[in-house]
């Protein structure tokens, strides 16, 4: 069994964390520690932990808030662990996913984590076609605009090179000849591409 402790602050003490895992049977040995908060994944003792994480070893926490804010970040650690062959133990909740008890608990935290991820989506599907109807676009705005584009095509078709031109708008080549194919004059635009430099 490997163990993992986490607190928020800088100024707070993992020990009673610590103290609980050892408790339940880990190794002082096999404990990893982060200071950190939980709104990022990218912490050093979770990268060692993963590190040293084999087939057939547990993870084991005090509660389910030391992996992750959401149960959408808990079930995908999950199904890493399972990918890796590896279970997960809950030491608060009394989930151990080696039983066929903690598998189900945690197939029905899977569910909401699913839901969680549909009501997500949803939301910003509702909130993109809301901006839409107010006339808003998403997306970056354009560096450069459609009249920008028309004249370009039009000093590229008088002799003018491309990568000279691009220079001049602030863009790069790519981005020229991406801008020239999104223009509604499409059958001239791939005029262009062939007779550019």
């Amino acid at each position: 069994m490997l163990g993992y402790a986490r607190v928020s602050m800088a100024d707070q003490d993992n020990r009673r964390q610590v103290d609980e895992l050892v408790r339940a049977g880990v190794d002082l040995a096999n404990i990893w520690q982060d200071k950190a908060s939980g709104k990022n994944m990218d912490r050093p003792g979770w990268k060692l932990i993963w590190k040293a994480l084999r087939p057939g070893d547990v993870l084991v926490v005090v509660s389910i808030d030391r992996i992750g804010r959401s149960l959408l970040e808990v079930s995908q650690v999950l199904e890493e662990l399972h990918a890796r062959g590896c279970e997960l133990k809950i030491l608060n909740l009394d989930v151990d996913t080696r039983t066929p008890l903690g598998r189900f608990i945690f197939s029905i935290m899977a569910a909401f984590a699913q839901m969680e991820r549909e009501f997500i989506r949803e939301r910003t599907l509702s909130g993109l076609a809301a901006a839409r109807a107010r006339g808003h676009v998403g997306g970056a705005k354009k560096k450069v605009s459609d009249d920008q584009i028309r004249d370009a095509i039009a000093r590229i078709e008088a002799g003018e090179f491309k990568s000279d031109l691009a220079k001049e708008l602030g863009i790069s080549r790519v981005a020229l000849d991406k801008r020239i194919k999104q223009m509604p004059e499409k059958d001239m635009a791939k005029e262009i591409e062939k007779n550019g430099e």
